[in-house]
């Protein structure tokens, strides 16, 4: 038996802003500005008893968000930001 599964928000297909979020923390490899749509789409498996296919849409988000940080981050390195 699965559950109706509710569209992600806007907020999780867009990362944070990594400089604010990180700001007078230390910066690991495990840092992730996308970590609320991660856990979003893990959610959205333990829902609907880890079928893929009713959480498309929480992954295309995750995606969207993980592809836009990434973009940032070599836009901001090409300019010597950071």
């Amino acid at each position: 038996m699965s559950f109706p599964t509710p569209e992600p928000d806007e907020s999780t297909k867009v990362p944070r802003d990594y400089k604010e979020q990180f700001k007078g923390r230390l910066s690991s490899k495990f840092t992730d500005p996308c970590e609320a749509a991660s856990k979003e789409s893990m959610k959205c498996m333990d829902r609907n008893n880890y079928n893929r296919d009713l959480c498309q849409a929480y992954f295309k988000a995750y995606q969207e968000c993980k592809k836009t940080w990434i973009e940032q981050r070599k836009e901001d390195r090409r300019k010597g930001i950071y």
